[in-house]
């Protein structure tokens, strides 16, 4: 264990200048985020330089399905649980694809919520709207076609009645008793202020709304020897590296529990969808840095979790 834990901490602060390039870069997208998007190809799902636009319509396609799923609504009976309905999405990413694909079946409206102006109707993303066009029933394709502002040119953009981006440098919507539903897959975790980002959600949802998140705690590729050792960063250290990247914020299962105990929700479902080994947290917990030592070994497992909550009405405690 002691050979283990020489490598990992070896690996991790002996590196200045992996901390070097990481603090400057921090510091370019704080202050030239727009910049910063360009020069690292973000689209919201990673780097964009291997997407096909084929592959990406598939993507949208089964996180859409992967939300009904979950939410236990049935394919066929997905048009009368949309009917009407608003849904805010948080972090759309470049392509407001899921959106798109809500408002085909059966939404009226959908906010996209992003601390980055990612969004781009590049000739490729065009290519994915034709594509998701072209994948729906002629009842849903006429419904999205309604949204485009030319039905026959999908670079031409959304008719913001029906799409509308809502770009925030805090995140937040700012939105009040808006939505009916709230949607996000692997957002959470990039979150600069969880605890805000959960009172604007709760905020912008009506009564008896409901909220299904998707949560990846993954490194996203910043672990240097084990997929948990990037907890061993000091909490001060993490933020001069990582604050204003959109990287993940590191926080687990347990602050994510201690946040919506205080909300006016009901949890409807919470569950891990990706586990660590024990002995992935047994090599890592003398590694662990300040905020993560009193996580519980059964905490520190959840490398991904679903979460679904519903507002409570008013009146209930």
């Amino acid at each position: 264990m002691a050979s283990v834990r020489s490598s990992a901490t070896y690996s991790l602060r002996g590196d200045p200048g992996r901390v070097l390039r990481a603090i400057a870069t921090n510091q370019l997208a704080r202050f030239a985020p727009g910049l910063y998007v360009r020069l690292t190809g973000q689209t919201g799902r990673g780097s964009a330089a291997e997407e096909a636009p084929d592959d990406i319509a598939r993507y949208f396609r089964d996180c859409v399905d992967a939300y009904f799923e979950r939410l236990g609504v049935a394919l066929a009976d997905v048009p009368a649980y949309l009917d009407q309905k608003v849904i805010m999405e948080y972090g759309p990413g470049d392509l407001p694809g899921v959106a798109a694909l809500m408002v085909a079946k059966g939404a009226r409206k959908v906010y996209c919520v992003d601390r980055f102006a990612l969004f781009s109707l590049s000739p490729k993303n065009a290519r994915v709207v034709a594509d998701l066009l072209s994948g729906c029933s002629e009842a849903e394709r006429a419904r999205l076609r309604a949204c485009l502002r030319n039905p026959d040119d999908p670079a031409a953009g959304f008719k913001p009645d029906r799409i509308e981006y809502l770009v925030r440098s805090s995140g937040l919507s700012g939105l009040s008793a808006a939505v009916d539903l709230v949607i996000s897959r692997a957002v959470l975790e990039h979150v600069n202020d969880l605890e805000a980002t959960f009172a604007d959600m709760v905020s912008a949802m009506r009564a008896g709304a409901v909220a299904i998140h998707q949560v990846d705690l993954r490194s996203h590729g910043l672990h240097k020897v084990h997929r948990l050792d990037f907890l061993a960063w000091s909490d001060a250290l993490w933020r001069r590296m990582y604050s204003h990247k959109g990287v993940p914020n590191r926080w687990r299962i347990d602050t994510y529990r201690r946040i919506v105990a205080g909300l006016p929700v009901d949890v409807l479902h919470c569950s891990p969808s990706t586990l660590a080994a024990p002995q992935e947290v047994s090599v890592v917990r003398p590694l662990l840095a300040e905020p993560f030592k009193t996580v519980s070994d059964d905490d520190l497992r959840w490398l991904g979790f679903w979460l679904v909550l519903r507002k409570r009405g008013p009146g209930r405690a």
